[in-house]
């Protein structure tokens, strides 16, 4: 979808963890460039890779709640089966 105007309910959310893991990744840079033990540096660089896994995740189930509902419109039940266990899959990404 290329539409300008595509936006969900968790895109501010989602922009508010990215901001988030932004200004901790400069906190990452500022620590190892201070000489900062690398276990503290590599707590750090976790935080921001669990933050942005959110993010991403956040947005797929979002996309699959609401883009692919809208594709997919009416399914008969085993059709349905298969769309929920595709998106019950996807939470393990």
């Amino acid at each position: 979808m290329t539409d300008q105007a595509h936006i969900h309910e968790t895109h501010p959310d989602i922009i508010k963890r990215l901001k988030r893991a932004e200004g901790h990744l400069r906190g990452v840079i500022a620590m190892i460039e201070a000489r900062r033990p690398c276990v503290d540096v590599a707590q750090q660089l976790h935080a921001v890779e669990k933050a942005i896994c959110q993010a991403k995740k956040t947005l797929i189930q979002d996309h699959l709640d609401h883009c692919l509902e809208d594709s997919v419109g009416a399914l008969g039940a085993e059709q349905r089966q298969t769309i929920n266990e595709f998106k019950t899959i996807t939470k393990y990404l």
